[in-house]
């Protein structure tokens, strides 16, 4: 494809602009024909959805596959031989894929810690990323990917697909041409009854496994046989917990929905109470983000019990001065003040619409339903929530940035330490 120069806005403009996404940046450069070449980083669980997920869009072919486990690189590769009639060249270093000149876009489905330095990295080999969430493991990631996308004018989409969902988009334009009064608090929540972890032991590395690659940009540690594939989660040296995991998607919707950017004050509790084992994150979590607007956000996390609020296991609850909003699963249901049931919606869900407006962009720049800006806005929020709970802290922040004020303890935690050599470009 053709290189295509992606103007994005200012930060201060962000966030009115995602609520009319698909608002076209540029004339369009690309016919809606022209086929669109990935490059897959990570395909062990999500990362095989989004493979299956992106090869079911019309005129995209995946090219490279990528993972540092090789039973699911040839695994998925495998898959898309046999739907796209072509095998994709199989690897194990992502660099592969930024160093393909055919390849348009990176996908990346790999670990937390990966997301933000293999986005920036992308962009800097003139790739346009679709990420999973969280976009950042930490705040100042966060900040240095959208500098990648600006300074190379690329689209980065973040994978929180209720963004992309119809009736969730119905929602929030409701929500914001008045239905419920003026919004003063959302409410977020995710339940769940996840199994303990055990206690894991430090053990060879298997022979199918580049563990030193699986690590990248973090400092190294050891293997452990109970870190694979999916507990890396509860380590604040990998993963953000259940805040960055499945808070992300709720907290992002009641920021749009509350049509705000950045808190000035955030408060977190809970702990780590149902098993014994090695996770480190909260399995019991509470947080509150209030914004200058006059507003209030908050997130209940129960990684241990499934019973949620309004008889789901996830929701978001938006409540105005006139009436309230539940969004269940992919729809929603308005209630007036006396909670009487005043209409409902629903539409669509998954991934194939947000993956879609991805695509889109793509071929014709412009900004997408989660641009870098306001999925580091809404990802923020998860990192500022597990800051709180880490230092034990109340969190002064900056309403133009999110930055945290008079707390050197906390602001340890806007940064990382990087293995040598992997250190993100800053600017």
């Amino acid at each position: 494809m053709n290189d295509r120069r992606l103007f994005l806005k200012s930060t201060a403009a962000a966030a009115v602009v995602a609520a009319t996404a698909h608002k076209t940046l540029r004339a369009a450069d690309a016919t809606p024909s022209e086929t669109v070449s990935l490059g897959m980083m990570g395909v062990n669980g999500r990362g095989r959805a989004i493979t299956s997920g992106m090869l079911a869009q019309p005129n995209t072919r995946i090219d490279i596959v990528c993972d540092v486990d090789s039973r699911a690189a040839n695994r998925v590769a495998d898959m898309v031989a046999e739907k796209q009639k072509t095998r994709p060249k199989v690897v194990t270093d992502f660099r592969h894929i930024l160093d393909d000149a055919n390849i348009d876009a990176l996908v990346c489905a790999a670990p937390n810690h990966w997301h933000a330095p293999a986005t920036i990295l992308g962009c800097d080999a003139g790739k346009h990323v679709y990420v999973e969430k969280p976009c950042s493991q930490t705040p100042a990631e966060g900040e240095w990917a959208i500098a990648a996308a600006e300074r190379n004018n690329r689209v980065v989409q973040m994978g929180n697909q209720r963004r992309s969902w119809p009736a969730l988009i119905e929602a929030v334009q409701k929500i914001k041409d008045g239905e419920i009064g003026k919004t003063l608090y959302a409410r977020t929540w995710y339940n769940n009854r996840r199994a303990s972890i055990g206690h894991g032991k430090v053990a060879p590395t298997p022979d199918w496994l580049d563990w030193d690659l699986w690590q990248g940009p973090a400092p190294r540690r050891e293997f452990k046989d109970n870190v694979l594939h999916y507990n890396w989660h509860w380590h604040w040296h990998w993963g953000n917990g259940e805040m960055g995991n499945n808070g992300i998607h709720g907290l992002d919707v009641a920021r749009w929905a509350l049509d705000v950017a950045f808190p000035t004050r955030v408060t977190a509790g809970g702990g780590k109470y149902r098993h014994d084992d090695d996770q480190e994150t909260p399995d019991t979590m509470m947080a509150t983000f209030d914004f200058p607007e006059g507003k209030t956000i908050t997130w209940e996390g129960l990684s241990w019990s499934a019973l949620g609020p309004h008889d789901t296991g996830f929701g978001i609850s938006i409540h105005g001065t006139e009436g309230s909003v539940v969004m269940r699963g992919a729809g929603y249901t308005i209630y007036d003040m006396k909670n009487k049931e005043i209409s409902t919606g629903t539409g669509a869900s998954g991934d194939k619409d947000h993956f879609a407006d991805f695509l889109g962009a793509v071929r014709s720049p412009r900004l997408t339903n989660s641009n870098i800006e306001e999925a580091h806005r809404s990802t923020l929020m998860c990192h500022l929530g597990n800051i709180a709970f880490r230092t034990g802290a109340v969190l002064t922040t900056n309403a133009e940035n999110g930055h945290i004020e008079n707390n050197d303890e906390a602001n340890k935690l806007w940064s990382r330490e990087y293995a040598k050599g992997w250190e993100p470009k800053t600017a």
